[in-house]
């Protein structure tokens, strides 16, 4: 341990994650040319070979000049995971037959309601709310 010092242990960390950086960096960006749909079968083909030939020089022309819709690409997918997401729970918050189940406490609410109305006399609404809550405790 005494012939390798500490500075230059965390020297090789240090390149070790620029590496690992780098490394990430042109995978988003060669992920990013096959998913554009503006460019067609040359142009991804001739971006990839700039991007893995002259990696440094490639990258940064890449980024100055497709940068801007790159960040529109990722913002679309983004959005496009989020509504499949908020679709998803939607679906998850619906019964078989696309009708939401309501809780003890919105069913409630609606026999305050309709109590406070009139519709329903306070007798019936007791009786209604005895009901309901002898369903809820029974499952």
């Amino acid at each position: 341990m005494d012939d390798y010092p500490l500075l230059n242990l965390f020297l090789t960390m240090l390149w070790f994650f620029l590496f690992i950086a780098w490394i990430w960096l042109l995978v988003t960006l060669l992920t990013d040319v096959f998913r554009s749909d503006d460019l067609n079968g040359w142009t991804k083909a001739l971006w990839t070979i700039f991007i893995l030939v002259l990696p440094l020089l490639g990258a940064l022309i890449y980024l100055i000049v497709r940068g801007s819709s790159m960040t529109e690409r990722m913002a679309r997918e983004y959005q496009r995971r989020d509504d499949a997401f908020r679709e998803y729970v939607r679906d998850a918050a619906t019964t078989s037959n696309g009708a939401s189940t309501p809780s003890t406490a919105d069913e409630l609410t609606k026999l305050a309601r309709l109590r406070d109305e009139g519709v329903l006399s306070p007798d019936e609404f007791a009786a209604q709310k005895a009901k309901l809550l002898q369903h809820t405790t029974a499952a």
